[in-house]
């Protein structure tokens, strides 16, 4: 199956967060306090795949309150944080929304992401994935994580299913 059709049938997708929705750094102030940087164009593709009924879950192996605000700003209401099995996390929730692997995309970048990449119909990579994790991924973003790589995926899985140009149409018109 070509990685169109994939995109096509996609009804929730995941994503790792650092190398994903960040660039994969860790940056900490004086009292220990950890920041990272999100880039709001893939906000903003978020935001499109939520109001085409796709369903957005974070899985991620580290704990951040940073983490946790984003996806409130987000209103992302699957954020699984500490997950040590991602697939087994993936696998859950699915069950609870009623889908199917090949109904779900994953989008990760490192070693812990390729068994809950291999389960889903259409696992997708950032430019800056790991080598191993590119070459299993249906789809490779041109963008490094943190740098639009959510947002060229989020555009693809909407193209695929037609709805790309209805949801760029309430940008491009006049009200």
């Amino acid at each position: 199956m070509d990685t169109r059709t994939r995109a096509s049938r996609i009804r929730l997708i995941a994503f790792d967060i650092d190398g994903v929705m960040t660039d994969g750094g860790l940056h900490y102030t004086d009292d220990g306090r950890e920041m990272k940087t999100f880039n709001v164009q893939d906000g903003l593709g978020l935001k499109l795949l939520q109001r085409a009924g796709i369903e957005l879950a974070i899985v991620t192996g580290r704990t951040s309150g940073v983490v946790a605000a984003r996806a409130a700003d987000l209103g992302i209401a699957y954020v699984f944080q500490g997950v040590g099995d991602k697939q087994a996390t993936v696998g859950e929730l699915l069950a609870r929304l009623d889908l199917h692997w090949a109904d779900c995309a994953f989008m990760g970048d490192d070693l812990i992401d390729l068994r809950v990449m291999a389960q889903c119909g259409l696992a997708i990579a950032p430019a800056n994935a790991r080598p191993l994790v590119r070459e299993r991924a249906h789809a490779v973003t041109d963008a490094a994580g943190g740098h639009g790589a959510v947002r060229e995926a989020a555009e693809f899985i909407l193209a695929a299913q037609g709805r790309l140009d209805g949801l760029f149409a309430d940008y491009l018109e006049p009200r």
